[in-house]
């Protein structure tokens, strides 16, 4: 059994082609390339390539690598966190690997390493490869795994892409591992964003890329970069399309289908309601509307790529555009009978897209299938027909029309939004702010409003539900003050997920959490330490005891708005993954006056407005404009209408209280945890964990662990914990409080 074996494109041999490559470098690649050549007469170095998407990052390494590395057989290292780049990669030195490129040598061996089933394993590592492609998470599972790969090596080559992501603390640990093993190590990020992130970011970026060319000169500064060149300079030398922003109302409502959960999801993780999706797949007003625009069009928007929001859209939009007299095909992965009664192989999607190369499609629609590694060289037109809140798919959706007349592509690329009412609080991707940074596609002030407003829209949407809701006790809420609930400023951050997707989020902060968070961020460092955490993923039984500390010990007493603890845990995934705190975003250009409810209480109450002329002049204001920017924040005007009322009730009548008719049970917070006392009166835990913090303060003014007598300078390590457990007869009383280091609270709950 042990001859058989199967055919894999995971590893092997490539040979070099004869013939000579026909693709020629654009004059930005051998600049680049020149550049290049400069750095590499340094023995080592760690230096930044930086192109925009398009500009062909992928092909100008490999070239220049199969030259100066493979050609000098010299290995090479080369690291990405996605599965597509990874093939992207690989098949880039296959395809390119030319006599002319390596003269000197018969073939070299390749490898792909990655967690999925069709890439190979750490374990699977010969000495004898010369090209290691790998997921960085595979690698910083078992670097011990490249030792022997490493071994009697004096220089390697080693090229990170997407590298703005190389200060995540895996990126960190493997480039640290690299150069222990080997003396001279030749570092080469590449990526189209380099100095996008937060600023403190910048700075631990600018501490892995040192060296950089200016003026044919090495030098080591703070950008560490090689070769540049913008968007805006590939699209005016016509190798980028110039883009032509266009953008559709459908008039379809689809307010009802997102609540605040659905608009949290589609937020943080960019995944569309089921039912919502569904919805929009089968409606046909909205189908037909955007059938029609590329038939009125359909001159000017020549072979166009449409991306739909689901394998029912697809299908359902293809089918329209045919009875219309548009040849159009859709592509998707594998559909299984019972979900449309259709069945769709590979070999369907190859015939359509060879169809559409050939211009026997005008249109293909596809859902997230053509946004990487397909070559697609004539479109013209993108239609946007679902919405993202990603930045990186709206790149890579834009990406397919962007190749230029001298990339053998178009003069202008149509990138088509179709926008639907009633999701305008989400804060989705402008193909616009592609481009932003180049002062023809610049976001305006107003644009940048909007994106805060929405934000914080998001923020506030279960608020405002809550206060319609005759079941839910809104009355903390209601008698703070409306100016003093909208944030104040945010923590803006993304991450990756152990699966690879980037997630954005946004950490709303307060007047009442302001303090709170500022004495975290301080305090990050030294709770991961205390907690010893050095993995780059924590788990979520981790990270829930973390998020835990920091409330006790941050978090504590009224605070309204409240935290959410999410927004902890968030922060704690940031902080595991980069090591630095996010950056805070202060609100103050924000015109708050335009969401001010108070102000427009106060002129409704100084103007002594009867309801009929109350209800008329909230109506001009919630119908003023299409870019009103109460309508924007509020979302419904039923919302809005709450809010006012409250802050119309607070000026006209603030001591009126309803008639208490019933007596309650009393329930003694002495036989309740101090959890438990915190949800109900938050003042009261504080008081009592201030109290038993006093009791073990020491002269020196340090805290004391009550069973071992360590002394700490602050509570971060630190728990109160009950001498006689509750569930034994004990109380939440100061004579029953003490404090314990992390440590002895462990010991004593597993002895108990």
């Amino acid at each position: 059994m042990s001859n058989l074996f199967v055919e894999t494109k995971s590893n092997g041999q490539i040979y070099p082609k004869n013939n000579n490559n026909i693709r020629s470098l654009y004059d930005h690649q051998r600049k680049a390339m020149a550049n290049l050549d400069i750095i590499n007469r340094n023995a080592a170095y760690s230096t930044l390539v930086v192109l925009p998407t398009g500009g062909g990052k992928t092909y100008t390494a490999a070239v220049w690598l199969l030259k100066n590395a493979i050609d000098r057989k010299k290995k090479i290292l080369w690291i990405a966190h996605r599965k597509t780049l990874l093939d992207q990669a690989a098949n880039t030195f296959q395809e390119y690997a030319y006599s002319e490129m390596i003269p000197d040598i018969s073939y070299f061996r390749y490898r792909i390493i990655s967690g999925s089933s069709e890439h190979d394993r750490m374990i699977d590592i010969d000495k004898k490869d010369d090209l290691l492609i790998m997921s960085k998470d595979s690698a910083g599972r078992n670097l011990q795994a490249l030792d022997k790969w490493l071994k009697g090596e004096d220089e390697i080559y080693f090229i990170v892409d997407e590298a703005h992501h190389s200060t995540a603390k895996t990126y960190r640990k493997i480039i640290d591992y690299v150069k222990k093993k080997v003396k001279n190590v030749k570092l080469i990020g590449l990526t189209a964003t380099p100095f996008r992130t937060a600023e403190n970011e910048q700075g631990l970026l600018a501490k892995i890329y040192t060296d950089g060319v200016e003026n044919g000169v090495v030098v080591c500064n703070d950008k560490g970069i090689t070769y540049q060149i913008s968007l805006k300079e590939l699209i005016s030398r016509q190798i980028l399309s110039q883009p032509v922003i266009e953008s559709y109302n459908t008039d379809e409502d689809y307010g009802r289908f997102i609540g605040a959960k659905e608009l949290e999801r589609i937020q943080r993780l960019d995944i569309l309601p089921e039912d919502l999706a569904d919805e929009m797949a089968k409606n046909a007003p909205r189908n037909k509307f955007i059938v029609e625009q590329y038939v009125a069009n359909k001159k000017k928007y020549g072979q166009t790529i449409v991306f739909a929001v689901n394998v029912l859209h697809a299908i359902s939009l293809s089918k329209i555009f045919n009875e219309y007299g548009i040849k159009a095909g859709y592509v998707v992965s594998d559909i299984r009978d019972d979900v449309t009664g259709v069945k769709r192989s590979d070999k369907d999607n190859i015939a359509v897209l060879e169809g559409y190369k050939q211009g026997k499609i005008q249109v293909i629609v596809n859902v997230n299938m053509l946004t990487e590694g397909v070559d697609l060289p004539k479109t013209q037109t993108v239609f946007l027909a679902r919405p993202t809140v990603s930045k990186i798919l709206m790149t890579q959706m834009i990406g397919r029309a962007l190749r230029g007349e001298k990339a053998g592509g178009t003069k202008k690329a149509y990138i088509v939004s179709f926008v639907d009412n009633g999701l305008d609080r989400i804060a989705w991707s402008n193909p616009e702010t592609i481009f932003e940074g180049n002062n023809d596609f610049a976001d305006t002030a107003i644009e940048y409003e909007k994106r805060d407003i929405r934000l914080i829209a998001i923020s506030k949407i279960e608020e405002f539900a809550k206060m319609l809701n005759d079941t839910v006790d809104t009355e903390k809420f209601e008698k703070v003050e409306f100016t003093k609930r909208i944030p104040i400023g945010m923590y803006a951050f993304t991450y990756l997920e152990e699966n690879g997707l980037d997630i954005s989020y946004q950490v709303m902060v307060y007047d009442s959490t302001q303090n709170a968070y500022q004495q975290l961020m301080k305090a990050l460092p030294e709770l991961f330490e205390i907690y010893g955490n050095k993995e780059e993923y924590l788990s979520e039984e981790k990270l829930s005891e973390m998020e835990e500390q920091c409330r006790n010990t941050f978090f504590l007493g009224e605070i309204i708005p409240p935290y959410d603890e999410k927004d902890i845990i968030n922060i704690l995934k940031y902080y595991a993954q980069y090591e630095t705190a996010p950056t805070f975003y202060t609100f103050d250009d924000l015109d708050k006056s335009k969401i001010d409810v108070c102000s427009i209480a106060k002129y409704i109450v100084k103007q002594r407005m009867e309801p009929m002329a109350q209800a008329e002049y909230v109506r001009q204001l919630w119908n003023d404009g299409d870019d009103n920017i109460l309508r924007l924040f509020f979302g419904r005007k039923k919302y809005f209408q709450k809010q006012l009322d409250i802050e119309i009730h607070r000026l006209t009548a603030p001591d009126i209280f309803d008639e208490e008719n019933v007596v309650y049970g009393k329930r003694q917070f002495e036989k309740m945890s101090l959890y438990e006392i915190g949800q109900i009166a938050p003042d009261y835990e504080k008081e009592l964990r201030e109290k038993i913090f006093q009791k073990a303060l020491t002269a020196d003014g340090m805290y004391i662990c009550a069973c071992c007598g360590k002394k700490y300078s602050n509570r971060l390590q630190l728990q109160v914990d009950h001498i006689i457990p509750l569930n034994r007869g004990g109380k939440t009383t100061l004579d029953n409080l003490q404090i314990l280091c992390r440590s002895c609270n462990s010991k004593k709950g597993d002895k108990l």
